[in-house]
């Protein structure tokens, strides 16, 4: 199976996921994350790094369910609005309007 390349979009989501999850863990230690998750440190480590852009969905629940997170603020969190790095005016914002 090959696997594409991410999206520069994807890997960013990605590092908002670990972003997040970083800040939702705060003191609690990564390895009792992990294990309270079910999943391996490496693996949470990988994701919190921004090494795993796009984790399994129940990877993402059960790690979200042990840091007290909902999945709704899991997905607004890392699905902020791209259009918001553009500057008003430029040419991606006026094409969005036409198409829209």
């Amino acid at each position: 199976m090959v696997r594409l390349p991410l999206t520069p979009a994807e890997v960013e989501r990605g590092q908002r996921l670990g972003a997040l999850l970083r800040r939702a863990r705060g003191d609690r230690s990564m390895l009792e994350t992990a294990l309270a998750a079910r999943v391996s440190p490496e693996t949470l480590r990988k994701i919190e790094s921004g090494r795993v852009a796009t984790p399994a969905f129940s990877t993402i629940a059960a790690i979200a369910d042990v840091l007290g997170l909902s999945l709704d603020t899991v997905w607004t969190e890392i699905n902020q609005p791209e259009r918001a790095a553009v500057p008003v005016g430029s040419g991606r914002h006026n094409r969005e309007r036409l198409t829209s």
